[in-house]
């Protein structure tokens, strides 16, 4: 059954197949999105899929405003990552986001995309859940892969579900790398994946757990933790045997094959509920 107005919706898009899946999903409603493309990090295939398509530049927040409006959106969802470190590269705001950057206390990504989510409220723009469209590729409680974590590879990851839990609550990072309760690397703007690659190079070779958490009051709107094949790729050829994830607050992206995947390299796969840490903690 289709929302109420289905052209009042917009995507923001940022890099990856998040933004082709929340169209996909949303044309599966009868919605037609209007899509504001980041320039420097959406894909160009999106010219291919989306009806209604707008490019702009990071810095361009007013512009993507006027557009939004142009085409009628009440309601938008933001779908795909935007590095952290484009942030702090040569891309120059314009006097929107600049007055938004300077009155930030931090500039991390709550605070940022929050902020920018605040405007838009202020324009008549609703940010929704960005998982809207996508419920059935949120990760369910349970081990996910025919094989369960080891008991090494479990003793890991409760000690990193312990140390991401904290990192992420100071919204530095959502992923660890943990070896033998030891932390190997630590997410900052780097992402996922070269938190893997560096904490492979790190061990030389050893085996490896990866443990990748929602924040503590996660933010649906954004930043929603995903985990696609690339990431199963990289595992592999670092020697990480064993991923843990929040269930309902995950994303998996190509979900059967990435299933498959993690098959073949012999990697265990398992979310856990977000509150059953603390409620082990307190018991």
């Amino acid at each position: 059954m289709a929302d109420e107005n289905t052209n009042a919706w917009g995507l923001i898009a940022g890099n990856g197949s998040f933004p082709f899946l929340v169209l996909e999903g949303a044309r599966s409603r009868g919605i037609d999105m209007a899509v504001i493309a980041i320039r420097e990090e959406a894909s160009p295939a999106l010219e291919r899929v989306a009806r209604r398509l707008h490019w702009i530049s990071l810095g361009e927040l007013s512009r993507g405003i006027e557009l939004l409006h142009r085409e009628g959106v009440k309601r938008a969802v933001m779908a795909g990552q935007v590095k952290h470190n484009k942030i702090f590269s040569s891309i120059r705001p314009d006097w929107r986001l600049a007055k938004l950057l300077l009155s930030l206390p931090a500039k991390n990504t709550d605070s940022l995309i929050g902020g920018v989510a605040r405007v838009l409220h202020d324009e008549g723009i609703e940010l929704v859940d960005s998982t809207k469209f996508l419920g059935s590729l949120l990760a369910q409680t349970g081990v996910l892969t025919p094989r369960s974590p080891g008991a090494s590879e479990a003793a890991d990851i409760a000690y990193g579900r312990e140390i991401a839990r904290h990192i992420a609550g100071l919204d530095l990072g959502q992923t660890v790398v943990i070896r033998d309760r030891a932390c190997v690397a630590i997410e900052a703007m780097e992402g996922t994946d070269e938190t893997i690659e560096r904490a492979a190079r790190i061990a030389a070779g050893q085996r490896l757990v990866v443990v990748k958490v929602s924040k503590p009051r996660q933010d649906m709107r954004f930043d929603v933790p995903v985990i696609g094949l690339k990431t199963i790729e990289v595992m592999r050829r670092s020697s990480a045997t064993a991923l843990a994830i929040d269930a309902g607050r995950t994303l998996l992206f190509e979900r059967e094959a990435l299933i498959a995947a993690a098959a073949d390299a012999g990697i265990a796969i398992q979310a856990f509920a977000p509150e059953a840490a603390e409620a082990k903690k307190k018991s």
